[in-house]
């Protein structure tokens, strides 16, 4: 017996105790097993369900998993500190017994006249007082409770299944869609996957956003993936979350994120992008900006703990925190960028800027501009684009405990090679240094033969500057030395490796004309490879098979001209299987105007 007749065997079998399923024709449902969690699926795209997206739900199951172990480490840090606060308290309590004491005896009241006198409502209120300053010790620190997950856009309730049947230590899951079908779907997954999936997920049809608006600081975790942008959600996701909880949000719509259509990003995201080749981490940035704006509104701010640009979305993992001083420094953690649209040099403008005196600061407006009307590098305008999240996107430690906690379960993610090439490569890279150049791009400016990335890495390295990888592009390069730096080593490069001659207005031609003041040396550096390179781990996987990115939004016929999106089979699949319903539907009036009334 193959799997398909074992998984149609098996769906009949459970059809019979599943409300919804009393009358099932296999070939009219797929069963479909991603990690301990199955769904069933119609052949027809009633409910949306997209297969390379098994990538994303593998992340944020890492995600949630270190989420709750770091839970846990701060309750205990936080019931250490109490108990240390707690033993203080009781060490100095004595003392001040005795100091009181001493103070009767020397009005001349006895001992005895406090305790005749003494209300015993007052020794009651004076152990209640006392209480807070009990330790703990002997009974071990207290757990915190499990957190409460909401997925604002559930449809088939796949990833709400995974987290509840894979996270341990995961409490309530709720799954919401304001699509009558994908919940009556969610809830046939539910009962499918048994007692587990019964006991922690339920399934509700409402607006995600009056659902998060009528519950406020709710959830320890949020998870938005919406088909297309989540500006909308945004505003009353941040106010479900609890403090220092979790927000989980994906962007699809990378086509505006990226810049062609700039004016309908600031409409979103209240920024306007730049297509330069750094595009999909300007996107993540973007994304960032858009949630601390959101946040900021209540008091409150974001700590971005891990941003994944990946496959053809962006995804982010923020936690959030209200605290109206520290919202104060969200201006330091933005910046306007301006890029040249002759060469690849870009510059960063901070929004703000503070000024200490006296154990004081003051919040100002930034100092500016930071460039001039004209790149001083080949002579041409700026275009402007933001403001971005210019603060550092990941927690390297949260990266590396994810990175381990993937690793040693292995065998618990379906797409274990790709998030862990993702992650090493995450875990490489300059935290602090917003954007990055391509090497390539910088050749073609110059049209120039490209060094290795050896050597140019070397050559920045040798500089006396950092330099790293970006998970974003295998070419793009992130460093903290200076766009004049950057070109000094290419023009060194020129020189050892002529170019043909270039008509002198060429953004290529002025660069060259400039005598580098760096003279640079490609002389092999020691840290010129990564760990990960070193030891020719695999950091850019290909796609696992063809077709595999956005797919057709649920409840839209498929057709001939959707072949790009879904492959000639599955497009061919489903028109056959209209067709058959079709003819079906036909015989059964045929019959029925057939018959003598």
């Amino acid at each position: 017996m193959d799997e398909g007749e074992g998984s149609h065997e098996k769906l009949q079998h459970k059809s019979s105790s599943c409300n919804g399923l009393t009358s099932v024709d296999p070939n009219d449902y797929t069963i479909i097993k991603e990690g301990e969690a199955e769904i069933i699926m119609l052949a027809k795209n009633e409910v949306f369900y997209n297969k390379a997206q098994v990538n994303n739900r593998d992340l944020s199951i890492a995600v949630l998993r270190t989420f709750i172990s770091k839970r846990k480490e701060e309750h205990a840090a936080m019931l250490a500190k109490r108990n240390k606060a707690a033993c203080k308290a009781s060490e100095d309590a004595p003392g001040a017994i005795e100091e009181a004491a001493k103070s009767m005896r020397d009005s001349g009241k006895p001992n005895g006249e406090c305790e005749v006198h003494m209300d015993p409502s007052q020794n009651e209120s004076c152990d209640i007082s006392l209480e807070p300053f009990k330790t703990t010790e002997g009974r071990g620190p207290e757990e915190p409770k499990p957190p409460k997950v909401l997925e604002a856009l559930a449809a088939s309730g796949l990833r709400a299944l995974r987290y509840a049947c894979e996270v341990e230590g995961i409490g309530k899951v709720v799954a919401l869609d304001n699509d009558k079908v994908s919940v009556e779907a969610c809830k046939r997954n539910i009962r499918y996957n048994g007692s587990v999936a019964l006991s922690k997920v339920e399934s509700h049809l409402a607006d995600a956003r009056v659902f998060m608006l009528t519950h406020l600081k709710e959830f320890e975790v949020v998870d938005l993936d919406p088909y297309g942008s989540p500006s909308v959600f945004l505003d009353s996701a941040v106010q479900s979350v609890v403090d220092g909880g979790m927000l989980m949000c994906t962007a699809t719509d990378m086509a505006v994120l990226c810049g062609s259509n700039g004016e309908v990003c600031y409409s979103k995201y209240g920024s306007y992008p730049l297509r330069g080749k750094y595009c999909h981490e300007m996107a993540l940035r973007i994304l960032l900006a858009c949630i601390e704006s959101h946040a900021n509104r209540y008091k409150r701010y974001i700590v971005p703990v891990l941003s994944v640009q990946m496959d053809f979305y962006v995804r982010v993992f923020v936690r959030i925190f209200t605290s109206a001083s520290a919202m104060k420094n969200t201006p330091l953690k933005l910046s306007y960028v301006y890029q040249c649209i002759g060469c690849d040099s870009f510059h960063l403008q901070c929004l703000g800027r503070t000024v200490e005196k006296n154990k004081s600061v003051r919040y100002l407006p930034g100092f500016g501009p930071v460039v001039p009307q004209e790149c001083s590098d080949c002579k041409k305008k700026f275009n402007m684009g933001g403001p971005i999240w210019s603060a550092p996107i990941h927690d390297q430690e949260w990266v590396d405990s994810i990175l381990a906690n993937v690793k040693s379960m292995k065998s618990c993610y379906p797409a274990y090679d790709r998030i862990s090439a993702v992650l090493t490569t995450i875990s490489e890279e300059l935290v602090d240094v917003p954007l990055f150049v391509s090497l390539h791009s910088l050749c073609a400016t110059l049209k120039c033969t490209s060094p290795s990335a050896v050597m140019f890495r070397s050559a920045v390295i040798n500089g006396g500057y950092r330099i790293s990888g970006t998970h974003v592009n295998p070419l793009g390069l992130k460093s903290d030395a200076p766009m004049d730096v950057i070109w000094d080593i290419m023009r060194c490069w020129v020189k050892n490796h002529p170019v043909k001659a270039q008509s002198p207005d060429q953004s290529g031609s002025v660069i060259l004309a400039k005598e580098p003041t760096l003279q640079a040396n490609f002389a092999r550096a020691v840290a010129s490879l990564s760990k990960a390179q070193a030891k020719k781990v695999a950091r850019f996987l290909p796609n696992p098979e063809r077709h595999w990115g956005p797919k057709l939004r649920a409840g839209r016929q498929i057709t001939s001209k959707h072949v790009s999106l879904l492959g000639p089979d599955a497009v061919n699949n489903s028109i056959n299987h209209e067709g058959d319903e079709c003819n079906a539907k036909r015989h059964k009036t045929d019959n029925s105007t057939s018959s003598p009334s």
